[in-house]
């Protein structure tokens, strides 16, 4: 599992090796807690335990490093991968 080292703080962002073949997006977690959020638009895929103030925070972190997370995306998978056009 990949995680996006120029990330650094409370959540850890990643992405899993079989995840290519999906659409651009980035799984973060924290304790035992998991979410996915596609990233073109960044939206919400699926959430295990976050509440919805954390939640805010990540897509946050997520507008303000969109960048960093995608370039990392195209470093693990590769500029032709799925695609949600």
């Amino acid at each position: 599992m990949p995680t996006i080292k120029k990330l650094s703080g409370t959540y850890r962002f990643f992405f899993f090796s079989f995840d290519c073949n999906e659409p651009m997006h980035v799984h973060v977690q924290h304790e035992k807690k998991v979410c996915k959020f596609w990233l073109k638009p960044v939206v919400l895929s699926k959430n295990y335990g976050f509440s919805a103030r954390e939640l805010n925070i990540i897509r946050r972190i997520i507008y303000n490093n969109i960048e960093i997370i995608m370039e990392a995306w195209y470093e693990h998978c590769g500029e032709a991968t799925g695609s949600q056009d």
